[in-house]
């Protein structure tokens, strides 16, 4: 069954390591860090402070959320609004206590959908994650353990692209690329994120970026689906 448009909320999210630098690390962090990661370090032949810069943000266990990116569609009358905000802080607690209240209040029930792009293995669970380590009770609709696949309402327009194949990532970017779907340009990218946030301060600067990021992936969301993109005849950023 398809769901409906106005009960999805499109998301994604803005990462960064818990410490800018890996001299800043505790001594027990940096060893556990330096554990999860051998295999990596052994196959990349790079050391675990070269590889924290690339893959502490993205490890739940040693990033944080500094900004997550929500959109949602409202009907006019054949076309459609699409509304996005952005929740940030340098506070993560902040940013996810307010993201749940929204999912509490507004995406409670069995008819309600999360989607992202790659969501099903890094935004999901790791806000999910995130929520745990900062004793944040998880919303319905975040709480999946013990469901059945059909029951979990978690919507990924990279695993809608697969079309079953497990062997690549496919970036929003080449998506909404090949696709023809137009996306504005930004001065940044996922990879610059954690620099503008420690060294620039640039909290606002990712929040634009963040919610441009969930129009695209919402349009690309349309035209997976069979729809077409062009309905969002309006984009708000609010």
């Amino acid at each position: 069954m398809r769901p409906d448009l106005s009960k999805i909320l499109f998301i994604d999210i803005e990462t960064v390591p818990q410490e800018h630098t890996w001299n800043k690390l505790d001594e027990k962090t940096a060893r556990l860090f330096s554990d999860k990661t051998r295999f990596e370090q052994e196959r990349n032949g790079k050391t675990a402070e070269e590889l924290w810069s690339e893959r502490g943000g993205i490890l739940a266990e040693f990033g944080k959320i500094i900004c997550i990116g929500a959109g949602n569609l409202h009907k006019r009358g054949e076309a459609y609004e699409l509304r996005v905000t952005s929740f940030q802080s340098a506070n993560e607690y902040d940013v996810l206590t307010r993201f749940a209240e929204l999912l509490n209040r507004h995406y409670d029930s069995d008819d309600h959908w999360l989607c992202a792009h790659n969501g099903k293995e890094f935004d999901f669970p790791y806000i999910a994650r995130r929520c745990l380590v900062n004793r944040i009770p998880l919303p319905r609709i975040l709480d999946i353990g013990g469901l059945k696949p059909w029951e979990v309402g978690h919507l990924d327009t990279m695993n809608m692209w697969s079309f079953g194949d497990r062997k690549a990532y496919t970036s929003l970017a080449l998506l909404t690329h090949i696709l023809g779907i137009p996306t504005p340009k930004d001065d940044i990218t996922g990879a610059d994120v954690a620099r503008v946030f420690y060294e620039e301060n640039g909290l606002e600067r990712i929040a634009e970026y963040c919610k441009k990021d969930v129009v695209a992936m919402a349009r690309v969301f349309l035209r997976l689906s069979g729809e077409v993109e062009d309905r969002i005849e309006q984009v708000t950023l609010v």
